[in-house]
């Protein structure tokens, strides 16, 4: 299954589904829909092309509502997720959506705490973190544990936002100050854990971070530049080919305008 395939079914299962809406912002915003669909595609396919081994062991890291890992289950990937708070309540209603499309077996899921229980050491070949990778702390504790699960070569995705863009920046400085580590209690854990607070770095900062547990960064991109009016149903596939080809000419704008940052760390 595509990625626009699989898009035009999820849009038909959010249409069913507001409890998923708050999450999933396409409905109710046509200004915004092909914004939103572009970026959503564009981060799926991104981890489609780093993920090709079908006996690869993965492990998903922050699965969230599971939807990623629905999208590799369906084209034949076995992959486990882990995730806190409330997500898990609706993954086995969201199964039984997508199990009249394909097979989902190969998706299986879990509520864990990464800094309580993770995948035995030299075990997984990739590691995926979506929107996930920026609330880990303490974050050289966790990519150890992301080291020592992964395999030698062994390979995390990252799919991220950019810390380096200003215009996100000042959005979360105004949020948030500089209180980008913050403890929460988790109820079905029992304890207090530390998060961080959207705490975005840019890509010398991941690097630099990711390189004191020997890991190396590759396949770097970079994603959403063009602001939504800038979007419409004759220009939408021209749009994304000028993101592409923008960023690999301006070092610029793919520093300080991009919004999305995807990245592979391979382990030494």
């Amino acid at each position: 299954m595509s990625a626009e395939e699989f898009f035009d079914l999820f849009l038909k299962e959010l249409e069913q589904s507001p409890h998923l809406h708050s999450y999933y912002k396409f409905l109710g915003n046509e200004k915004s829909f092909l914004f939103r669909k572009a970026y959503f595609i564009e981060r799926l396919k991104y981890i489609e092309r780093n993920v090709t081994d079908k006996n690869a062991v993965i492990w998903d890291c922050g699965c969230g509502y599971g939807t990623t890992d629905i999208f590799l289950a369906l084209n034949g990937f076995k992959v486990h997720g882990t995730t806190l708070e409330f997500y898990d309540k609706v993954i086995p209603q969201r199964l039984a959506y997508w199990g009249q499309f394909g097979n989902v077996s190969g998706f299986t899921y879990s509520y864990e705490n990464l800094f309580d229980q993770h995948p035995a050491n030299n075990t997984i070949d990739i590691a995926i973190l979506q929107d996930t990778l920026h609330h880990l702390e303490p974050l050289q504790e966790a990519l150890k544990i992301f080291h020592d699960t992964l395999k030698p070569g062994g390979k995390l995705i990252a799919v991220e936002e950019n810390g380096s863009n200003v215009i996100q920046r000042a959005k979360l400085y105004k949020q948030r100050g500089n209180n980008r580590i913050i403890e929460m209690y988790d109820e079905q854990l029992g304890k207090t854990i530390l998060l961080g607070n959207e705490n975005i770095r840019s890509t010398d900062t991941w690097a630099a971070e990711f390189a004191k547990q020997h890991f190396n960064l590759t396949n770097i991109e970079y994603v959403r530049l063009f602001l939504p009016f800038m979007f419409n149903q004759g220009n939408y596939t021209k749009r994304i080919a000028q993101e592409k080809r923008i960023w690999q000419k301006n070092s610029f704008l793919r520093q300080y305008f991009y919004f999305g940052l995807n990245f592979v760390a391979t382990r030494n």
